[in-house]
Order: structure tokens, then sequence, then C-alpha cells
């Protein structure tokens, strides 16, 4: 969904964009609780759907900054996030195969924030609804959730990093 989703809010076509957005959340909630509720739960999807779901925020992100609806710099910082923890991951997973990270509190309040943001942003947009205010707001949450989550991120990063060359 991500390409028809950048492109409908490229396009300046917000209401669609924003049901569609609606659609691709709620899609992603429920797979989510079916694979906790009937144990379905697999390596492949652990990896997957967090990637999904920066792959979609992020597209998001730069439609709306394209348009200038959101900061730039709040869409660099998110995606520079993003890519730091996908290539630390990655880096140390190839010098230790068993490193999962470990999802913070403060990483889905971070999601969740984003979403909100994308969300409010749209329907603003859109004219459905004055959210200039809740917008405001939430550029500044995401900043601050964005900054501490990468940094609890980097922080695990480095305690992997460390543990393994005292082994």
């Amino acid at each position: 969904m991500v390409m028809p989703l950048v492109w409908l809010i490229v396009t300046e076509r917000l209401q669609a964009a924003f049901w569609l957005f609606l659609a691709a959340a709620i899609s992603d909630a429920v797979d989510g609780f079916i694979a906790k509720r009937f144990n379905a739960r697999t390596n492949l999807g652990s990896y997957l759907d967090p990637l999904a779901d920066k792959v979609l925020l992020d597209g998001i992100y730069v439609a709306l900054a394209m348009g200038q609806w959101l900061p730039a710099w709040l869409v660099v910082l998110v995606i520079g996030r993003d890519l730091l923890i996908v290539c630390g991951v990655v880096l140390i997973r190839r010098r230790d195969a068993v490193f999962r990270p470990q999802p913070l509190l403060i990483g889905k309040i971070n999601t969740f924030a984003q979403i909100v943001l994308a969300a409010c942003a749209m329907a603003y947009i859109g004219g459905w609804v004055d959210l200039a205010f809740a917008v405001e707001s939430l550029v500044v949450v995401v900043a601050l959730t964005t900054l501490l989550s990468g940094a609890g991120y980097a922080g695990q990063a480095l305690r992997s990093i460390g543990s393994e060359r005292t082994s």
C-alpha cells in the first residue's frame, strides 16, 4: 500500500489517502492480533512486520514533506533513526547471529505517535477538521520519541557489542 498511499498524498487526494492509511492500520492490527491470539508468529514475520511498518510510515512522511505539510527535518530524523536501527541490527547480526533487539516501550510509543501524526496531518490537510495545533504538537512529540527511542536502541546495540567483547 506504500506506493498508492504516497501517490495519493503527492497528488493531494488526502481523503482517499486517509482511508487507505486507515485500512492499512486496521489490517496490520488484525494481523498482529491473529498472530498473538493463535500463536501464529514466525521468525520471518518478526522481521517483516516492523520493516513493513517502517517503510509505510517513512513513505507517508516523505510524501507529506514533499507537500510541505511536515517539516523536512522531522522526516530526516525519523528515516535516519529507522536506517540506523536496521543497519545496526544487520551489522550486529553478522557478528552475533542470535542477537534480537527487544522492542522498547518508547519505540512503541514512537510508532503510535508517528501513526497519529500521519492520520491527523492527512485529516487536517484534507480539510475535514482543524487539527493545526494537534499536528504542531505531534511534530514535537514524534521528534522527542524518535530521539529517545533511537537512543534506547543504540544503548541495546552497545550493550550487545560490549557483552560480545567480554565473552
